[in-house]
């Protein structure tokens, strides 16, 4: 599906869901163009409508790439990535753009939250004067960052819960866990870092005079995709710490459980001495004959067993 809207010289708004071919874009000011899950000829008027490069096309058409910037003769070609959190996933979407002086042109094959929202701003603005392609643009792009920090967030509450574990949950299960928050924040990272770079290198520019003009505007989303980078790092390390935890703790319940086990061990060594030695049955063993043999070994056995017991809670073994 496209989508137009176009701003008259008037300053007056224009939207357009019909033929594209019916258009004449000339009579508009400015204009922005929306290509939602385009089907393969929609995907033609790429070429034969705005005449944009070849290969910024092709770029266009595969997807995912790194989010990056390439510079034509009348228009720049951005791509982005927004993400969206369902359950323990998260799920990137491509957003493209052609962005020229009097227009930009947004490709985008899943629904686009961040899309519609601009969208519906623009159709419901009473400001249009101040809006233009570049303005577009940036809210687009404003609105895909902001969209990052709720699953940032949502994040440090999973970590606060498995590091808290109120609920009891068993070692394995939240280790499990864990790793998918970790699994979750690299793929995050590899989304936020090459956003951050982007936008580095659209502010330091030198052909791009428009977002030279809104410099405030842009620097303060590269901002926000900075704080979005420590966070994603700072909560990196918090995992690590909390699984080193975690394995510091097993380890140390398992030393604990080996060690009362030794000391059981220890203590039914020489009763099984002992049981042993007048298990043998040799007829020459004058013990086996005497009348109270049986009782003196049970005797000698227990006062053994009890004073080991308390000479190694003297030495703190328990």
């Amino acid at each position: 599906m496209i989508k137009v809207i176009g701003i008259t010289e008037e300053h007056k708004l224009e939207i357009h869901t019909e033929n594209i071919n019916e258009i004449n874009f000339s009579n508009y000011k400015w204009f922005w163009a929306d290509f939602h899950e385009p089907t393969d000829k929609e995907i033609e008027h790429l070429s034969t409508t705005f005449h944009f490069h070849p290969l910024a096309i092709e770029d266009c058409v595969q997807r995912l790439h790194r989010p990056k910037l390439d510079y034509y003769e009348n228009h720049t070609f951005y791509v982005t990535h927004s993400v969206l959190k369902e359950s323990s996933e998260l799920i990137k979407n491509e957003l493209n753009f052609f962005v020229g002086a009097n227009f930009i042109v947004s490709f985008h094959r899943m629904p686009a939250l961040e899309i519609s929202q601009v969208w519906d701003r623009l159709c419901g603005a009473n400001n249009i004067e101040k809006w233009d392609s570049y303005y577009v643009f940036y809210q687009i792009l404003d609105k895909i960052v902001d969209n990052y920090f709720p699953i940032i967030y949502n994040i440090e509450d999973e970590l606060d819960r498995i590091e808290h574990n109120r609920h009891h949950k068993s070692m394995n299960d939240l280790m499990n866990e864990l790793f998918d928050i970790r699994h979750m924040l690299l793929n995050l990272r590899h989304t936020i870092n090459p956003m951050r770079d982007l936008l580095y290198r659209m502010l330091n520019s030198h052909h791009l005079y428009e977002i030279w003009n809104r410099r405030e505007y842009f620097s303060d989303i590269y901002d926000a995709l900075l704080k979005l980078s420590e966070m994603v790092m700072s909560n990196r390390e918090i995992t690590a710490d909390i699984r080193d935890s975690y394995i510091s703790l097993n380890t140390h319940q398992t030393n604990n459980v080996m060690k009362v086990l030794t000391i059981i061990t220890s203590i039914f060594a020489p009763l099984t001495l002992i049981a042993g030695i007048y298990g043998m049955n040799f007829e020459n063993m004058p013990e086996l004959t005497w009348k109270y043999g049986y009782f003196f070994s049970l005797c000698l056995m227990g006062g053994i067993g009890i004073s080991m017991y308390f000479w190694f809670k003297r030495k703190g073994w328990f």
